[in-house]
């Protein structure tokens, strides 16, 4: 199976929604329909703050990758910071997600980017395992610190 990423575009909305529904309904999101489309349709309609890119063929991805965009004075410049990843339950342990988290920052190294970012789970080995075999490396000198507005 091909890990091939495919940017997405605004004709492939319903195909994504469908995706992250599954991803939020696995994971424990709380979010409906209005709130999943209104984060993910301005990016496919070209808000440059992020991207969402298909996993596998696209008119039947077997997953998505939603990569959103900010600057860093500390790197000299933008940064990115994978916000979801998502692979289809019958699909994963074949190495898609890794060949993905390979790819994905050569080429956003190639369009500028400084540093890929992610959150995982402290209790989620098996993430932060292949987070790691992708050379992701966890920074004990900071925290993540969230405050909602």
């Amino acid at each position: 199976m091909s890990a091939a990423l495919h940017l997405a575009r605004p004709e492939d909305l319903d195909r994504i929604l469908d995706l992250v529904t599954a991803f939020h309904a696995e994971t424990g999101i709380s979010s409906d329909d209005a709130t999943r489309r209104a984060g993910i349709e301005p990016l496919l309609e070209g808000l440059p703050y992020g991207a969402v890119y298909l996993i596998g063929p696209s008119r039947a991805p077997v997953g998505y990758i939603v990569v959103t965009f900010s600057w860093s004075v500390e790197l000299g410049g933008m940064d990115g910071y994978v916000d979801e990843l998502f692979i289809r339950p019958p699909v994963r342990g074949r190495g898609i997600a890794t060949e993905v988290l390979f790819a994905l920052p050569r080429t956003l190294a190639d369009a500028g980017i400084k540093a890929l970012h992610l959150e995982v789970s402290t209790d989620n080995d098996r993430a932060r395992g292949l987070y790691s075999r992708a050379r992701f490396e966890l920074r004990s000198d900071v925290s993540l610190m969230t405050r909602k507005l």
